[in-house]
């Protein structure tokens, strides 16, 4: 008689947290999306291969405009893995699925001699409507709420490279080549070059701040307000530079 020696393996079903870009679009749609179109033609791969959460929370939006929005995000290669907010009527099969109990982890506090106020500062972004004053996309994270230590990378992070850190600092050591980003829960020192992308505070930190050696980026975030290489002072280029966050505007000292 033939026995059967071993058991079937049970389903191994794990938990795991991933980070997740959070757009909050704003109607007039069509116009958040030219402003979307801004951000991806002056960031080229911002949201390659990143999986991106729709937020309908706070907007009057019905079911024919959230699945003409997805199509268009969709059409920008934006791929949309769940929707969080709105009524649960506005999803339909085939659609992404609502998504509930995300929350960002413990915000990062800056130790108090960085939140000095410095005496030369320069505002950016006041006098007219730039994007750095725009709801930008946001970065959430589902996770635990933890301690906040930092990251210390002590090589070049290379174009095409991501460093994606929420708990608290990044310090590079190198440089950030264009094309690279760092991502960090508190606050951004780079002692090298700064030509890719750094994004401070992606967990709701507004107190975060950019530090870097030689300022030539391409884009900078602090709280989700983001900003480009056009929107800032272009004596700036090539110096040390800090960037902190006042309201919604992004300000920027060139450092000695």
């Amino acid at each position: 008689m033939t026995k059967v020696l071993t058991e079937p393996r049970s389903i191994r079903i794990k938990g795991r947290s991933f980070l997740a870009v959070v757009l909050t679009p704003d109607p007039p749609f069509d116009d958040w999306l030219v402003r979307l179109d801004d951000l991806a033609a002056r960031s080229a791969g911002f949201f390659l291969g990143r999986p991106v959460v729709l937020d309908v929370s706070d907007i009057e939006i019905d079911k024919p405009q959230l699945k003409a929005l997805i199509a268009e995000l969709a059409a920008r290669n934006v791929s949309i893995m769940g929707i969080e907010g709105g009524r649960p009527s506005l999803v339909e099969p085939g659609m992404p699925p609502q998504l509930k109990g995300g929350k960002p982890a413990a915000d990062y506090e800056v130790p108090r001699e960085e939140a000095a106020e410095p005496s030369d500062a320069k505002p950016k972004g006041k006098a007219e409507k730039k994007p750095a004053e725009q709801a930008a996309p946001q970065i959430a994270v589902q996770q635990s709420p933890v301690s906040a230590p930092s990251l210390i990378v002590r090589e070049t992070i290379r174009s095409g490279q991501s460093v994606i850190y929420t708990q608290g600092d990044v310090t590079v050591i190198g440089s950030v080549q264009s094309g690279a980003e760092v991502i960090a829960g508190g606050s951004v020192h780079i002692y090298g070059a700064l030509r890719g992308r750094a994004l401070a505070g992606c967990v709701g930190n507004a107190d975060a701040r950019i530090f870097c050696r030689k300022f030539e980026s391409e884009l900078v975030a602090i709280d989700g307000v983001y900003a480009m290489t056009d929107d800032m002072d272009p004596e700036l280029k090539g110096h040390p530079v800090q960037l902190w966050l006042e309201g919604d505007a992004i300000m920027t000292e060139r450092m000695t």
